[in-house]
């Protein structure tokens, strides 16, 4: 599985506080976080690219299901 550091998608940095910005995380704990923070995103901020990536999350970690 991919991982990546947390500073590269706005979003995904507003719901995780509690982690640092260089943090690493696996695409699996990061579609876990947007699925249980989905309230507190501002979709009408997040840039095409986070946008793609959530998508690339739902399809292929979540099987084309975002649990919210």
């Amino acid at each position: 599985m991919k991982t990546f550091e947390l500073s590269r998608y706005a979003q995904l940095r507003l719901i995780a506080s509690q982690l640092t910005e260089t943090a690493i995380l696996t695409e699996a704990e990061a579609l876990a976080l947007y699925e249980r923070n989905w309230r507190f995103l501002d979709l009408g901020t997040m840039d095409d690219e986070e946008r793609r990536f959530l998508d690339s999350l739902v399809r292929g970690v979540g099987k084309g299901v975002l649990n919210i």
